[in-house]
Formats: structure tokens, C-alpha cells, sequence
């Protein structure tokens, strides 16, 4: 899959316009993106752009939503289009690196002239693959959210400008928790098959669970998964995982807003002993509503989660065993095999942080408190906007 991405990417290339080597960052902004569609990239597109347009930026959007191939189920969100745009400005792309070729030969070479070209990229590992090399003579820069990923980007991309730019988030409902007698100690896993079922682990947290607990029924384990269908594998290692046990409930269904919050409301502990994450936005999602989260202490969600405001749980460095072949396979075209590691959570210390969470009702209450001042301030909307204002105003 991955050797079909680079040489896509590398006919891409030949097709797409160059770009204008001293354009510079300037209003308006384009954010081009899965508008359409509910999807990590999408909503980060989306957040970005109402952020800007809040701020009283000249903000426009440009959806490549069926360019891509898929399915345009976000159709509710307003923003007025700018592909007919032409002239100075600067073009934001929520795309990853392999695409970048194809979505520049789409925009063309009239809307691309003069405009100062950055991506905005997620990655979840140490290093790019080299499948997202071709992207580069389509870019002035690339911005990301967290240290791990600006990490990643740095080394492939040369003497381009990489921004970090922290993701925006409004502040959610706060959690309250439950009174004594309120039901069991609820623990939530939630997660999407299709971003990877091996990365984001919860196999892990289904095994900490058990051995924290057993089969206590005063004691609740929800595992919240999307997208079942992109790898029903996994449902049946979740499944095996469970063994049946009475106080472990799968849940597939697809959630409105209303739907997700009435979800984190029955939480006490959200849990992510993922492999690896970008940024970590159940782990975000769960400290914004005050719910005390235990976590990998690895890769981006370690800007904002530490010790004093969670429980990070310790690791070891793995080889990627990836069934899915999303970063792991012959495929993969990597610069440096070493590059190919991530995290093996320890389920012992995570089994361990479980019991001390559930056992101290005043240690929940004063991670959550120290969990949401640190995700409100690391998410605030406004560092975003400062951030793209930086970029403008470097000209």
C-alpha cells in the first residue's frame, strides 16, 4: 500500500504546478481540507478555520472531500469557498504527505501562483516515511501541533520553516463525578479502528482492566470503537481480550455531540495505552471535561499530559507490528529501519494506576482539576490564532 502511495504521489508530481518560491504568508487564508467529512484531518480543518474566521481573519475553505474518495458525512459546516481566489495569500493544507502532489495539481496553476503553501501535518512516529517526500517542492513550510511530530517533520523537509502550531479546542461540558453509590468505576477506552487498531492498542487496556479488577461488577470497562468494518480483526482480538467478562461492554455505535458527552459523563478514568499518537485528542477530549486520564508517557500527547495532571505510564521502545500495513510492511519506504519503533505500554503499571485512581476519590478529583487548566490553556483557540498571526507577520 505504501509503494503505491509514493509512486502516486511521484505521478502526482509531475502534473502539479510549481509553486512561487518567494511568495509570502499573507490574508486571505485557505484551509484546504476534508471539510465534509468526519474524520480526525477533517475536524482539525474545521477547527482551524472557525478559529481563524472567529478572530476576524479573512478565512475561506476549499473541500477535497470527493477528490480524495470519501464520504462526505460532515455536511453541515458553513464556510465560503476559495478556489476561485487567485493572487497573494496563504494556503493551509489538512492533508497528508502523499496526497499533497494530487491536491496542488487539482488546485492549479492559477490559484497555486503567488500563494505561500503550507501543510499542516500529524504523524505518529519518530520519522516521515519516504513515501511523504514528494510533497516538499509543493511547500514554503510545515506547521504541527506538537514537539513529536515538528521531531518527525524537521529532518525531510530541509531549510522549510516548520511552525508549531497547537491544535484548537472550545472547552466541553465539565465532568462531574459520581457520589459514593453512583454506580460502578467506570473506565472508557475510545478509539477508531481505521486509525490504526495496533497503534492505538486497546487489547492493552482491556488486559490492565482485567488484571486491576477481574470480574468485580463494581467495576465498569467501556471500549468505544468506530469502524469496525476496516479491520473486523481486531473486534474479534477485543473480544478474545474480554473473555466474555460481564463488566466489559463493547460499543460501536455512532455518536452525535450530545451522544459523545453523555459517554465521557459516565466516565471516572479515560485510559490510552496507545503505541503512539500524533497529538492524543481522546486523551485532550478527556482533561477538558476534568476527567483524571491514564496514558503512554510517549509521542505528542507528552506536551500536554504529564505527572501532575495524569498518570503517565512508563514503556518500552518496540518494533512497529502493524497488520493493517498503515506504518509497518515491506511496504513502508523508511530512510532509517531504526525509525520503524514505538511504545509497548506497561499493563502492570497501568493495572496498578487503575486501582490507586479507583481506591482515592480526592486524587481523581485533583488530576482532573490540574488536567483541564492544562489542557484549556495548551488548546485555547487564541494560541492558535497567535500562532498563524506569527506566521503572517514574519513577512
Amino acid at each position: 500500500m505504501a509503494a503505491r502511495r509514493f509512486a502516486f504521489a511521484r505521478i502526482s508530481a509531475w502534473q502539479a504546478p510549481s509553486i512561487t518560491p518567494r511568495a509570502k504568508a499573507k490574508q486571505p487564508i485557505v484551509i484546504v481540507g476534508m471539510l465534509r467529512q468526519a474524520s480526525g484531518l477533517g475536524d482539525a480543518a474545521r477547527k482551524s478555520h472557525d478559529a481563524l474566521k472567529a478572530a476576524g481573519l479573512k478565512v475561506y475553505g476549499i473541500d477535497i472531500t470527493s477528490l480524495l474518495l470519501h464520504e462526505a458525512n460532515y455536511s453541515g459546516f458553513d464556510f465560503e469557498d476559495g478556489s476561485e481566489l487567485l493572487g497573494e495569500g496563504t494556503v493551509i493544507l489538512h492533508v497528508s504527505g502523499p496526497v499533497v502532489p494530487r491536491v496542488i495539481a487539482v488546485l492549479g496553476k492559477r490559484f497555486v501562483r503567488n500563494k505561500r503553501i503550507l501543510a499542516h501535518w500529524f504523524w505518529e512516529l519518530p520519522a516521515l516515511p519516504e513515501d511523504w517526500r514528494p510533497a516538499l517542492p509543493f511547500l514554503h513550510g510545515v506547521c504541527a501541533s506538537t514537539r513529536f511530530v515538528a521531531d518527525a517533520v524537521r529532518p525531510m523537509v530541509g531549510d522549510r520553516p516548520v511552525h508549531l502550531v497547537s491544535y484548537p479546542l472550545e472547552p466541553h461540558a465539565v465532568h462531574h463525578a459520581k457520589d459514593a453509590g453512583g454506580g460502578p468505576f467506570t473506565v472508557l477506552v475510545a478509539f477508531n479502528i481505521a486509525s490504526n487498531f495496533a497503534r492505538k492498542n486497546p487489547c492493552a487496556s482491556i488486559a490492565a482492566f482485567r488484571q486491576a479488577f477481574g470480574d468485580d461488577p463494581g467495576a465498569l470497562l467501556i471500549v468505544k470503537y468506530l469502524n469496525g468494518a476496516a479491520w473486523p480483526e481486531g473486534v474479534r482480538q477485543m473480544q478474545l481480550a474480554a473473555a466474555g467478562a460481564s463488566n466489559i461492554v463493547m460499543n460501536s455505535d455512532v455518536l452525535d455531540d450530545a451522544g459523545v458527552d453523555a459517554l465521557y459523563q459516565r466516565a471516572d478514568v479515560v485510559m490510552s495505552l496507545h503505541r503512539a499518537e500524533g497529538l492524543g485528542l481522546t486523551i485532550a477530549e478527556a482533561m477538558m471535561r476534568e476527567i483524571p486520564v491514564i496514558a503512554t508517557n510517549w509521542s505528542g500527547n507528552t506536551d500536554f499530559f504529564t505527572s501532575d495532571a495524569g498518570i503517565p505510564i512508563g514503556f518500552k521502545l518496540i518494533p512497529i507490528e502493524d497488520p493493517q500495513r498503515n506504518y509497518g510492511g515491506a511496504g513502508i519506504r523508511w530512510k532509517n529501519p531504526a525509525d520503524a519503533a514505538w511504545a509497548d505500554p506497561a499493563v502492570e503499571e497501568a493495572a496498578a494506576a487503575l486501582r490507586a485512581l479507583r481506591a482515592d476519590a480526592g486524587l481523581r478529583r485533583r488530576l482532573g482539576a490540574a488536567g483541564i487548566e492544562k489542557a484549556r490553556n495548551f488548546f485555547d483557540p487564541a494560541r492558535h490564532v497567535e500562532r498563524i498571526k506569527a506566521i503572517l507577520d514574519r513577512n
